[in-house]
């Protein structure tokens, strides 16, 4: 039995030091291990257990892990996992399938003809932001893999009656709004991580399938998943979003994280003796 753990990264996987939600005294919290730097900074953290049992899982033969990020390429190969390199990444909200860290040129060609199929163009959906975001709270604006587009913006002074009117425009174009912390994605709704998961299960001969996830662009990669988990932070638990797989966890913050990898853990191994 190979099992197949689709796991996003930001928020759920990985945390940055204004998401660890480090509500306890200091000297009883967890040590940390810093796995991305970026510009010679630390950026991002798991707890020292979490790491230990994800390189544990990875040394697994019947598991392949299976990052599965909104990041592009480059920001992911940022990113020091403990344990085996991962042999697949999803990247672009599945719009790049990396195998052993190169781009998979047949999946790009397979994504771009459903976009270009059932959706509005990237350009059209990029020129909407930029002429309807308010320069008082939009900092930067940027296009991924040219694959979507989203804003850094001031979330504080970000109307939102401005996000509502932005996700209606999008949705009858064919594409999904998310608001994650500071970043405002325009996704198109074809471009989904569970179509790049499936893949990948397909190529694994994957016959169980894990995942986890905090925002709406998780949504249906927990769907598709045999079993998945979201952490008790982020968009879809501000929505109480849940399903007959899913486990909605109460833990927050960097916790979560290892929550979460314990439970594929525990997961996985179950499967194996089912399996023996």
């Amino acid at each position: 039995m190979t099992v197949l753990v689709a796991s996003d990264l930001d928020r759920t996987l990985i945390y940055s030091a204004a998401a660890l939600g480090l509500t306890m005294p200091d000297p009883v919290a967890p040590r940390l291990l810093c796995v991305e730097v970026h510009e010679s900074k630390p950026l991002s953290y798991m707890t020292e257990t979490a790491a230990g049992l994800l390189a544990e899982l990875t040394a697994d033969p019947s598991v392949v892990f299976v990052p599965t990020t909104t990041r592009t390429r480059k920001q992911y190969q940022r990113i020091r996992f403990p344990g085996r390199p991962a042999p697949y990444a999803i990247c672009a909200s599945g719009g790049q399938l990396l195998v052993d860290g190169v781009p998979d040129r047949d999946w790009r060609r397979q994504v771009a003809a459903r976009l270009a199929e059932e959706c509005a163009p990237l350009e059209e959906v990029h020129q909407h932001l930029l002429s309807t975001a308010d320069p008082a709270w939009l900092r930067k604006a940027r296009l991924a893999e040219d694959l979507f587009a989203y804003l850094v913006v001031e979330r504080a002074l970000v109307p939102d009656e401005w996000v509502k009117a932005l996700s209606e425009w999008a949705d009858a174009r064919g594409w999904s709004v998310s608001l994650q912390g500071r970043k405002i994605y325009a996704v198109p709704r074809p471009l989904t991580k569970s179509a790049a998961m499936h893949e990948v299960a397909r190529r694994t001969g994957a016959t169980t399938t894990l995942a986890a996830g905090d925002s709406l662009l998780d949504a249906d990669l927990l769907l598709a998943a045999d079993a998945g988990w979201r952490p008790g932070h982020g968009e879809l638990a501000d929505a109480a979003w849940t399903a007959p797989t899913v486990t909605a966890l109460a833990t927050a913050g960097v916790l979560a994280g290892e929550e979460i990898v314990r439970a594929f853990a525990r997961e996985a191994a179950r499967l194996g003796r089912l399996d023996a």
